[in-house]
C-alpha cells in the first residue's frame, strides 16, 4: 500500500511534478506512463525512497509491507555476496549470505563439534530453511525456464554476460523476493515474445501490488487496472488499462474543448455587451464594471484544455559521402574465458545498407558492434573501413556518455558551433530548457538514448553502428528513430529487438548469429526479432 500526500518534485528550475496526492491499495496494479522526460523514473525514485541528491521534494510518501524494485539500469556486479547471477538472484531473501554462513559453520563444527558451533550451524540452517534455502534451485529453475535463460548463465560473472540475460537475472530477482509490492522499471527491455508472455502471465497472477513503468502496449493492456499519467508535471489517475485510459483521456480531452468554447464564447459576448454600454448613461456604465467583473470571475474559472501529443519527429543531418565500401568485417573471433562467443564472422557493407544484426541473447550481437566500433580488440580478425569513413556508435547502456559533464559538454566536440546551436538540437530531441545544465546520470532511460542520438546528429558520422537505439524510448519516439533511419542517405549496422522499428528502418541485408551467415533481407527474418 501507498499513500503519497502533497508530493511536489524538482530539478533544478523545472517542476517534474506540481503537488498532488494519491493512494495505491494492496492489489492495485499500476501503470506509469507519460513520454519520456516528464518524469516518471524520478517520480519512482521517489516513491521508492531512493531520490537523488538534484532532487527537491515537499510532501509526504508512506510506504506499507515489503517492496521489490526493478531499476531501469543494472547494479554494476549484482548485490550479491558474489558477482554471480546466482547469488544476486538469491540475495532477494538473504540466502546467499546465508548460505556462506553455513559454510563457514559447517567448516567450523567440522573442525571442533562443540555446543557452540552446533547450535550456530543448527540456527543458520534453520533460517535457511525457513527462507525456503532448499526449495530455491527449484524456484530459480522455475524462474529461468519461464524467461527463456539457460541456468548455465546463473553461474557467470554478471559483467560477461549480455543486456538481455542480465534483465531477465534482475527480473528473476524482483519475481523470487515474493514482495508485497513490485515496482518495476522498464522490465520487458531485452525479453522476446515468449519471455514477455510468461511475464505477462505473472504479473495478472500476482496476489500483490504492482506500480510499472512500460512503454510495452501489451504489458500495460494485459497487467494494469489503474493508470497514473504524468505530463507537463501534472499526474491524473485513471481506472482501467491503458486502452482504457486512451479513451477516457480522449473523452475528457474533448469535453474540455467543448466547455472551453462554451466559456470563451460567453466571455466574448459579456465583453462586447459591457462595451457596448460605456460611455452611455450612468446607470448603463455601473452595469459595465458589473459585466467586468464577471468575465474576470469566467477567465479565472475557465477550463483548462488537456493538449495533444505532438507528434515526435527527430532528423539526422545529411552525412558526407563515403566509399562505395564504408566497412569490411573478416574472421572476427571473441572468446571470453573458455566459451567462444564469435569465431568467424563477417561481412562487406556498400554505401547505404541497413544491416541488422539478428541473433538471441548472447549470441555475440553487442560483441560484434563492440568490435565494428573500435571500442572492444577482438582475438582474432580485423575490422577496415573505407574511404572518406568517419563511425558513430551508440552503444547499448550508453557507456560513451560521462556522468562528470553536462549534457550540453556532450556536444562540446560537435559540429555545431555555438551554445544557442547546441541547445536547439538538444531540444530537437526533446532535451529542453533546464534538462541541458544535468548530468546524464540524473536522465531517464529514455532522456539519454536521446542524448546519444543527438550526440550522433551533431557529428559527421556516416557509418552508424547502433545496439538497441529504441530501449526506453516511448512508442512516439521509436517510430520517430525509424522514420529518422529510413530516410537518412548513410551506412547503418544495427541490434534491434523492436519489430516496429525493423520495420521502419526496411533493412537491405542480415548478419545471422550464432550462425555467422550474411544474406538478403527477407521477411521471414522479421519473425526473429522478438525470438531472442
Amino acid at each position: 500500500m501507498l499513500i503519497v500526500k502533497d508530493l511536489e518534485i524538482e530539478i533544478g528550475t523545472r517542476r517534474i511534478l506540481q503537488p498532488t496526492s494519491f493512494t495505491i491499495s494492496d492489489g492495485d496494479k499500476v501503470g506509469i506512463v507519460g513520454r519520456n522526460g516528464m518524469g516518471k523514473s524520478t517520480l519512482l525514485s521517489v516513491i521508492i525512497g531512493t531520490p537523488g541528491t538534484h532532487l527537491r521534494t515537499t510532501g509526504s510518501v508512506q510506504r506499507f509491507g515489503k517492496w521489490a524494485h526493478l531499476p531501469q539500469e543494472p547494479v554494476p556486479g549484482g548485490l550479491g555476496v558474489d558477482s554471480i547471477g546466482l547469488s544476486h538472484v538469491l540475495s532477494a531473501r538473504g540466502l546467499d549470505v546465508i548460505d556462506a554462513e553455513m559454510h563457514a559453520a559447517r567448516a567450523a563444527m567440522a573442525s571442533d563439534p562443540n555446543e557452540a558451533n552446533i547450535e550456530l550451524f543448527s540456527s543458520l540452517e534453520e533460517k535457511f530453511r525457513d527462507l525456503g534455502g532448499y526449495e530455491a534451485e527449484s524456484e530459480v529453475a522455475r524462474l529461468a525456464a519461464g524467461l527463456g535463460l539457460s541456468e548455465e548463465y546463473l553461474l557467470e560473472d554478471l559483467s560477461s554476460l549480455s543486456g538481455g540475460q542480465r534483465r531477465r537475472i534482475d527480473l528473476m530477482r524482483v519475481l523470487y523476493q515474493q514482495p508485497e509490492t513490485m515496482v518495476l522499471d522498464e522490465p520487458t527491455n531485452h525479453l522476446d515474445k515468449s519471455a514477455k508472455r510468461w511475464l505477462f502471465d505473472e504479473l495478472e497472477r500476482f496476489p500483490g501490488t504492482v506500480l510499472v513503468i512500460s512503454h510495452d502496449l501489451p504489458l500495460l493492456d494485459k497487467a494494469i487496472d489503474k493508470v497514473l499519467s504524468l505530463r507537463e508535471g501534472q499526474l491524473r489517475e485513471y481506472k482501467g488499462n491503458y486502452s482504457k485510459f486512451l479513451e477516457m483521456e480522449e473523452t475528457t480531452r474533448l469535453s474540455e474543448e467543448k466547455t472551453a468554447s462554451r466559456q470563451d464564447a460567453d466571455i466574448t459576448r459579456l465583453k462586447d455587451l459591457a462595451n457596448s454600454m460605456r460611455g452611455q448613461t450612468q446607470t448603463r456604465a455601473r452595469l459595465a464594471k458589473v459585466l467586468d467583473h464577471r468575465v474576470e470571475r469566467l477567465q479565472g474559472e475557465r477550463i483548462e484544455v488537456t493538449k495533444q501529443e505532438r507528434k515526435v519527429v527527430f532528423r539526422l543531418p545529411a552525412p558526407p559521402r563515403s566509399g562505395d565500401v564504408p566497412l569490411t568485417a573478416e574472421g572476427i573471433r571473441v572468446q571470453y574465458g573458455d566459451d567462444p562467443v564469435l569465431t568467424r564472422a563477417g561481412f562487406i557493407t556498400r554505401r547505404g545498407d541497413r544491416i541488422l544484426i539478428v541473433g538471441r541473447n548472447g549470441a555475440g550481437k553487442t560483441s560484434l558492434l563492440r568490435c565494428l566500433a573500435g571500442v572492444q580488440t577482438p582475438q582474432e580478425g580485423s575490422v577496415k573501413l573505407g574511404a572518406n569513413v568517419t563511425l558513430g556508435y551508440f552503444a547499448q547502456e550508453h557507456e560513451q556518455l560521462d556522468n562528470s559533464k553536462t549534457v550540453l559538454d556532450h556536444l562540446a566536440n560537435a559540429t555545431v558551433v555555438t551554445e544557442v546551436e547546441r541547445r536547439s538540437l538538444l531540444g530537437a530531441f526533446g532535451l529542453k530548457g533546464s534538462a541541458a545544465s544535468q548530468s546524464p546520470g540524473t536522465l531517464s532511460g529514455g532522456e539519454r538514448a536521446k542524448l546519444a542520438l543527438a550526440m550522433l546528429a551533431a557529428s559527421d558520422a556516416n557509418v552508424l553502428i547502433l545496439d538497441e537505439p529504441t530501449n526506453n524510448l516511448d512508442p512516439a519516439s521509436v517510430d520517430a528513430v525509424g522514420q529518422m533511419l529510413r530516410t537518412w542517405k548513410g551506412t547503418i549496422i544495427a541490434v534491434s529487438h523492436e519489430r516496429g522499428f525493423v520495420e521502419a528502418l526496411n533493412p537491405t541485408h542480415a548478419v545471422l548469429l550464432p550462425e555467422e551467415y550474411f544474406d538478403s533481407w527477407r521477411d521471414e527474418y522479421m519473425d526473429l526479432i522478438e525470438q531472442r
